[in-house]
């Protein structure tokens, strides 16, 4: 079994937001697969789909984007599942909105909710997919910026490499 874990915040208001690519992707999969989000478990609100047979768990932290890890380490806990298998999708500022970049491993940039993971579970060696949310306009607050609905322009780009960004999905999967 694999864990996939879409980096967002639970409430309604932050929809369509550069912090909440993770939880978008995760919605798209469970459209793509048939999943539905209808459970909630130890700290996160959980899909299942099949990939080829195979059983994932889709999950979207319900602890808000800075403390991400520790719905991520209760499932690890839980299940037991390497890390290896287990996928992070979070939103990236220093990516252009319509791009995305999957690592098997490294460091989480500025990025608070990837902080959080690692801290959690005391490790960088997990695989990780960031898509694109672009630099905040000048002069205007990073918090701001990640928790401002997005530009219809840039949310065009994201939809735009939706199918790349699930096609990097699906290899993680059937890796």
């Amino acid at each position: 079994m694999k864990m996939i874990f879409g980096l967002g915040n639970p409430e309604k208001k932050f929809d369509g937001t550069p912090h909440n690519l993770g939880f978008f992707v995760l919605d798209k999969l469970c459209e793509k697969f048939g999943g539905n989000f209808s459970k909630k478990k130890l700290l996160g609100l959980v899909a299942e789909i099949f990939v080829e047979d195979q059983k994932v768990l889709l999950i979207k932290p319900q602890t808000y984007m800075n403390n991400s890890g520790e719905c991520v380490f209760k499932f690890a806990k839980k299940f037991k599942t390497p890390l290896k298998d287990t996928l992070i999708i979070s939103d990236d500022i220093d990516l252009e909105p319509g791009t995305c970049r999957f690592r098997q491993k490294g460091s989480a940039g500025t990025h608070n909710g990837l902080k959080s993971v690692i801290s959690c579970l005391n490790s960088t060696d997990f695989p990780r997919l960031r898509i694109g949310a672009g630099k905040p306009p000048e002069k205007m607050d990073l918090a701001d910026y990640v928790l401002s609905k997005m530009p219809e322009h840039r949310q065009k780009l994201v939809e735009d490499d939706l199918e790349e960004i699930l096609q990097k999905i699906i290899d993680f999967l059937k890796s």
